[in-house]
C-alpha cells in the first residue's frame, strides 16, 4: 500500500492511481484522493454518469475525502475482493471508506437497479470528511433535473435526464455551481453509509438497502469465487488479483467478457491512439477463458460458449471480431467532442470501427480455446460442434483473404504470420477433434488444408531463419511469440530463438516489449505508443521455456511491480516517464500475466 496526501483537485490523477468497482455488469475507477471519475450505467457500455476522467469534475464525479487537505491515505481490497478499503489518517484520527458495489444476484432486480455503496467507518479520533457530486448523464452531454425528496433525518437526492435517474442517500447535499456538496463527521466507533442507487427514471426511487447485509453478500461472493483458484507456485498474489479482475470483466448475467473497463484512455498521452475497449472481442475473450479454464473454471467455459452462439448466430460471413457484452452487433465509432480527453488526448471515441474488419485470427482463437475446454472435459451441447464446423467453413472459404491482423491495423489488409498460423490453428484443432474425441467431420479435407497452411507460413512467413510480421517484410512483431503457445512449433525452434533475439534487437525499450515498430507505418495511424505489457508477460513465458529462466523470472519480477498499488494494469507503459497508458484494468495485460506465473511454476516444478 502506498501512502499519499491527499492530491490538489486540479491535478489530473494518472492512470495508476486508480481502483476497480465491479458488480460483474459494470465498474468504476476510484482515485487514491477518493473521487469516482469513471462509472457508466447500468452496463459496462452504456452512456457515463462520471466522466472526470475525461475532463474535469465538470464532466461527472463523486468525491468523498477528508477536508484537511494534510489527510494521507493508504488504500487495499478486502482480501480477495473488490471491496476497496482506502483508510485516511488527519492530525491522530483515523477513518475508512469502504467502496463497494453489491453483485445482485436477482437478473431483474439487476435490470431495475445499480448500486453503488461507500461506508464511511470511524477507527480513531474524529474526522470530517466532504462530498462534491457532479451527475453528467450521456457522455456528460445532459445536465440532471435535481431534486430533494427524503426527510431532514433521511436526506435523499434523485437526478434525472433522459432515460436515466439516480438516488444519492445517507447526507445531505446542497447545490453549489452546478454540483451538489456536503459534509460529514464520523468519530471512533460510528458508521456513516452512502448509497447511489441508478434506476430507469420513468419508475419510482427503489428502496434502500441494507448495508450490512449486502456488504456481508458482497464480499462472501467474490471470496468464495477466488477460493476455488488454484495455482501453485510463484505470484500467488499476482495471479489471483488477475483472475478476479477478468471475473470483474465477465458480465454475470450474458457471459460476456469486456477487454477492459473504460475507454479512450490513450496509448500516448496526447494523441489519438484512443479506443473503446468496452466490449467482448472474440480474441479476448477467448485467451482469457484459456486462463481461467487452466485454473479450474469450467463452467465459464460453457456460459461463454452459450454467449458465443448467441453473438454468431447467422451466416458466419458475418462474423465480427467483436459485440457487446450481450451480442450487440451495432458499435459505430464516433467522435465526442464535448469530452477534452484524459490529458488533452483527443479524439475521445466511443464505439469501435475494427468491429467492422477482418481478423482472420479469431476464428483459430475461437477454436483453440473450445479445443481445450473439451480436453478439460465440457461437454458437447447440440449446438457445440455444429457452430465450430461453421466456424470452419468460413475460415476455409477465407483462407487466402488479407487481414487486419491481431492488432487491428487500420492501414492496408496483409497477410500477417501470426494470422496465418491460427488459420493453421484452426484446422489443427477440427483434425483433433474427429481423430481424439470421435466427432464428425471432412477431416481430410481439415488436415490438407491445416498441412498447406504450415508449408505456406514456412515458406513466406521466414526470412533469414526468423519469422516475420507479414510476408512482405523482414520486421518482426510481438504476436510472434504467440506460435509456440498455439503448438505451431516449439519455444526452442531456431526460428523462434531467431525471432526472439531480433525482438530483443527492434521491439525492446526500457527492458520492455512494443508490439511492433510503428515508424514502419503498416498500422496507417500518426504518433507512438507505449510498451504493450501483454508482449512483455509473453517473453516471459518464451524465456522460461527455453532454458532463461533467471531472465524470465527478472523480467516477470519487473512486469508486476508495474502493477498499481491494488495489483491493475493497463493495456500498455510507458517506460521513459514511467506510467500507465491505455485503457484500464486491460484483459489482455491480466490473462497473459497468469500464462507468464503458470510457465514459471512449470519450469520451477520440472526443476524440483
Amino acid at each position: 500500500m502506498d501512502r499519499i496526501g491527499t492530491p490538489d483537485l486540479e491535478v489530473r490523477a494518472r492512470i495508476e492511481d486508480y481502483a476497480l468497482l465491479s458488480n460483474c455488469r459494470t465498474a468504476a475507477l476510484v482515485s487514491r484522493a477518493g473521487s469516482i471519475d469513471w462509472l457508466c450505467l447500468p452496463r459496462l457500455d452504456s452512456a457515463s454518469t462520471f466522466a472526470a476522467v475525461l475532463g474535469d469534475e465538470s464532466h461527472g464525479r463523486w468525491l468523498l475525502r477528508p477536508t484537511d487537505p494534510a489527510a494521507v491515505s493508504t488504500r487495499r481490497y478486502d482480501d480477495d475482493t473488490f471491496v476497496l478499503v482506502t483508510r485516511w489518517e488527519s492530525a491522530g484520527a483515523v477513518a475508512e471508506v469502504h467502496d463497494f458495489m453489491p453483485i445482485g444476484l436477482d437478473p431483474d432486480t439487476a435490470i431495475r437497479r445499480t448500486d453503488l455503496i461507500r461506508r464511511v467507518v470511524g477507527v480513531q479520533g474524529s474526522i470530517r470528511f466532504e462530498q462534491r457530486l457532479s451527475i453528467r448523464f450521456d457522455y456528460a452531454r445532459v445536465m440532471p433535473w435535481v431534486r430533494q425528496v427524503g426527510s431532514p433525518g433521511e436526506p435523499c437526492l434523485v437526478a434525472m435526464g433522459g432515460p436515466d435517474a439516480v438516488a444519492l442517500r445517507g447526507a445531505p447535499l446542497k447545490p453549489i455551481d452546478h454540483q451538489h456538496r456536503g459534509e460529514l463527521t464520523v468519530a471512533a466507533g460510528e458508521v456513516r453509509d452512502l448509497q447511489l442507487t441508478w434506476f430507469p427514471s420513468h419508475l419510482e426511487v427503489p428502496p434502500a438497502l441494507e448495508v450490512e447485509k449486502e456488504l456481508g453478500d458482497t464480499k462472501a461472493w467474490w471470496q468464495d469465487w477466488a477460493d476455488r483458484i488454484s495455482h501453485d507456485g510463484p505470484h500467488r498474489d499476482e495471479v489471483v488479483r488477475s483472475l478476479l479482475i477478468l471475473r470483474a470483466l465477465t458480465n454475470h448475467e450474458t457471459g460476456g467478457i469486456a477487454a477492459a473497463a473504460t475507454m479512450a484512455l490513450p496509448e500516448e498521452i496526447g494523441g489519438v491512439r484512443n479506443w473503446d475497449y468496452r466490449y467482448v472481442w472474440l480474441r479476448d475473450a477467448a485467451l482469457t477463458l484459456e486462463a481461467l479454464l487452466a485454473h479450474g473454471f469450467l463452467g465459464v467455459a460453457g456460459q461463454w460458449r452459450e454467449w458465443l452462439l448467441r453473438a454468431v448466430a447467422g451466416d458466419p460471413a458475418d462474423l465480427q471480431i467483436m459485440y457487446g457484452p450481450a451480442g450487440e452487433r451495432d458499435l459505430p465509432e464516433r467522435a465526442l467532442p464535448n469530452l477534452p480527453g484524459y490529458e488533452g488526448s483527443t479524439p475521445v471515441r466511443i464505439g469501435n470501427g475494427a468491429a467492422g474488419q477482418y481478423q482472420a485470427d479469431v476464428v483459430g482463437e475461437v477454436l483453440v480455446t473450445l479445443s481445450a475446454a473439451r480436453a478439460a472435459g465440457l461437454n458437447e451441447s447440440g449446438f457445440s460442434w455444429p457452430l465450430e464446423r461453421e466456424l470452419l467453413r468460413f475460415a476455409s472459404e477465407q483462407i487466402d483473404r488479407p487481414d487486419q491482423g491481431l492488432w487491428e491495423i487500420r492501414g492496408e489488409p496483409r497477410l500477417f504470420t501470426h494470422s496465418r498460423v491460427m488459420m493453421w490453428a484452426a484446422f489443427d484443432r477440427a483434425v483433433l477433434a474427429v481423430e481424439e474425441y470421435g466427432l464428425e467431420g471432412p477431416v481430410e479435407r481439415w488436415r490438407g488444408l491445416r498441412d498447406r497452411m504450415r508449408e505456406e507460413i514456412d515458406r513466406d512467413g521466414v526470412v533469414d531463419g526468423h519469422f516475420v510480421q507479414h510476408y512482405a517484410t523482414t520486421e518482426v512483431d510481438a504476436s510472434l511469440l504467440l506460435l509456440p503457445q498455439v503448438g505451431y512449433c516449439p519455444p526452442d525452434d531456431p526460428r523462434m530463438l531467431a525471432t526472439v533475439e531480433r525482438i530483443e534487437q527492434t521491439l525492446m525499450s526500457g527492458g520492455l516489449v512494443r508490439r511492433y515498430r510503428t515508424a514502419t507505418g503498416v498500422d496507417g495511424l500518426s504518433g507512438t505508443e507505449g510498451a504493450f505489457l501483454a508482449c512483455s508477460f509473453w517473453l516471459v513465458e518464451q524465456y522460461a521455456l527455453t532454458g532463461r529462466r533467471g531472465e524470465a523470472a527478472a523480467l516477470m519480477d519487473r512486469l508486476c511491480e508495474l502493477a498499481n498499488d491494488v495489483g491493475m494494469l493497463s493495456e500498455e507503459y510507458d517506460p521513459v516517464a514511467q506510467r500507465q497508458l491505455g485503457n484500464t484494468p486491460q484483459a489482455f495485460s491480466h490473462l497473459a500475466l497468469v500464462r507468464a506465473a503458470d510457465a514459471l511454476a512449470m519450469t520451477e516444478s520440472r526443476m524440483r
